[in-house]
């Protein structure tokens, strides 16, 4: 779900409201989906709304995603400026697949 995005140029009032509606019904732009590299012991994300002390959080798509989210996680210090990395087990599984957000 993304969420309306206002200019800082923009004067008409209604379209503010709308941003401020969409906000309030859970629209957000610090979303998204990945799906863990395979054969790998990483997974880089990149958002435009992702910054420094963001918390993330992930959520299984998937089964295979359910069944490894006991070893993948985001350590703190890999949450930078448009960008996090997740540490997950190496191993050939293709298919998992989480929805992320990113707050702070």
């Amino acid at each position: 779900m993304s969420g309306y995005n206002v200019s800082t140029q923009e004067r008409d009032l209604t379209k503010f409201a709308l941003a401020i509606q969409q906000l309030y019904a859970g629209r957000s732009n610090a979303t998204g989906v990945v799906t863990l590299a395979a054969n790998a012991s990483s997974t880089t994300v990149s958002g435009k709304n992702i910054a420094t002390g963001n918390a993330v959080f992930l959520f299984p798509a998937t089964a295979d995603a359910a069944a490894a989210l006991a070893t993948t996680y985001v350590p703190i210090a890999t949450v930078t400026k448009q960008q996090f990395i997740i540490q997950h087990a190496n191993n050939a599984q293709a298919d998992r697949t989480f929805y992320w957000v990113a707050l702070g």
